[in-house]
């Protein structure tokens, strides 16, 4: 059965765009339901409300509101079918979304080439340090079998000990060590999803989390977030929940990928109640809760309020993506579950990456305090180049994370990845960011290279996106074949 929108949440999301312009009424609400859709903000599949429950919610006529949807239908945005109503679709882009998980492709060695496909910064100070200490102690674990399924005690108790500061209470037996965070969500879907299961997701998210999720047999159900207010709808996420049945949730509060969104202490709350109330169990990433970039005090952790939620981590945005070091923070009563559900995917992380981060984590403060003054260099680098090259891109300058999440004028993101490759930089198109497709009119930014690196991507963007608007582009898979981090 296909989710249905209220006539009065369709009204409450295109009314500010249908007050817009001299266009004529039906040009102007085919326009304003037709960005909606692309934005994901009516995930595809969704059934629309009848031409006639539409007309009073929106203040438009019958006839109207019949000949929107008329022109929606021309042009591939809603599906009709006698005896089910119309549908919310949209138009296959060419060029567009191969797959979430994508695989690495050569970029070349010449370093003209700016890739912005991953949000991951280059090894931090002191790393090879940390592995000659990591060395040093080597050699008191080669007696055993190297096999620690669960992690380092000393690494788990660091990471509990985090976890326990930051207002999350956590002992050392409720963490599992995992080969990344994505490991972590894969191990979290053992115990969580089942084949067909609805699956709640925000729209946009994290590419690679929505190929885990539907390995693991998910149905997923794509909750949109405002992309430019940058803020979770708490009814809208409710009626979503209770529409699929949903059972299990995968959120991204802490300066959400791509987005860059954080969702506030009193949000948090709301949205706990609504999911501790349906009965869903979520997963939550942390990945990027330590780089806010303002000196802002963080909310307290999600998981606080949610005593059933699964928490990720990982020490690939904060430390450095080589060291393939994650962890998941299970609830005291299921730990064994997810520690049985980590043993079929595999033995453990590799012992000397887990002392490394152990050691890393000794003078972690200090890291941060690093990994923070680069990324805020070339968050306002990207971010006043784009002012001056690309002014009518629209974007929200987030408080951290590592990325801009950047409104083009008009779709057109897949031809600007394009085209984009010829003027020697690599992007990932936003359809990659849509579980339930759309988002050609989006692009991601990452800014996790350094700055000087960063100042000169705009006016290449800039030319790239001038080919785009004068048609020169031709879409294709160029350059869409890689990985997106």
């Amino acid at each position: 059965m296909p989710r249905l929108v209220t006539a009065t949440r369709v009204a409450s999301l295109v009314g500010p765009l249908v007050d817009r312009g001299d266009a004529p009424a039906y040009s102007r609400l085919a326009d304003a339901l037709r960005q909606v859709i692309a934005d994901g903000r009516i995930p595809q599949g969704t059934r629309l409300p009848s031409e006639r429950d539409l007309t009073g919610p929106v203040g438009l006529s019958r006839t109207t509101v019949t000949r929107a949807y008329a022109e929606l239908r021309e042009q591939g945005y809603v599906l009709t079918r006698r005896g089910s109503g119309s549908v919310a679709r949209v138009p296959d882009v060419p060029g567009g979304r191969v797959d979430h998980l994508l695989a690495p492709s050569s970029l070349g060695d010449d370093g003209r080439v700016v890739d912005l496909t991953c949000t991951a910064q280059g090894a931090p100070s002191g790393l090879v340090e940390a592995y000659q200490r990591a060395l040093e102690q080597l050699p008191t674990y080669l007696q055993g079998t190297g096999y620690y399924p669960s992690g380092l005690p000393a690494l788990r108790e660091r990471i509990a000990a985090r976890f326990t500061a930051r207002g999350l209470p956590t002992d050392a037996d409720q963490v599992l060590v995992t080969a990344g965070a994505l490991a972590a969500v894969a191990t979290a879907c053992g115990p969580l999803v089942g084949r067909r299961a609805p699956v709640l997701v925000e729209s946009p998210t994290y590419p690679n989390v929505v190929a885990a999720l539907q390995g693991a047999g998910a149905r997923l159900v794509a909750h949109p977030l405002d992309h430019l207010t940058q803020d979770w709808d708490v009814p809208g996420l409710a009626a979503a929940v209770r529409a699929s049945g949903a059972r299990a949730a995968y959120l991204i509060p802490d300066f959400h990928n791509p987005t860059g969104a954080l969702m506030g202490a009193g949000q948090r709350a709301e949205v706990a109640r609504v999911l501790r109330g349906a009965g869903v169990v979520a997963v939550i990433d942390e990945s990027l809760v330590d780089l806010s970039l303002e000196g802002q005090v963080m909310p307290g952790p999600l998981g606080a309020h949610l005593p059933t939620a699964v928490t990720v981590g990982s020490a690939s945005k904060s430390l450095w993506g080589g060291l393939r070091v994650g962890w998941l923070r299970a609830p005291r009563g299921r730990v064994d579950e997810f520690a049985s559900s980590r043993l079929r995917l595999d033995l453990g992380a590799p012992v000397m990456e887990q002392l490394v981060v152990t050691h890393l984590l000794d003078r972690y403060d200090e890291i941060l305090a690093e990994r923070r003054a680069h990324l805020r260099e070339g968050r306002d680098a990207l971010v006043a180049g784009l002012a001056r090259h690309l002014p009518d891109w629209r974007v929200r300058v987030p408080a951290g994370g590592m990325a801009l999440w950047c409104a083009l004028p008009s779709p057109g993101s897949t031809a600007l990845a394009v085209a984009a490759r010829s003027h020697g930089v690599v992007l990932a198109a936003g359809p990659a960011f849509a579980p339930a497709g759309g988002m050609d009119g989006w692009v991601r930014l990452p800014y996790s290279l350094p700055a000087d690196q960063l100042a000169g991507v705009p006016e290449r963007l800039a030319a790239a996106w001038d080919d785009v608007v004068r048609g020169r582009v031709r879409p294709g898979l160029a350059g869409a074949r890689r990985i997106i981090a």
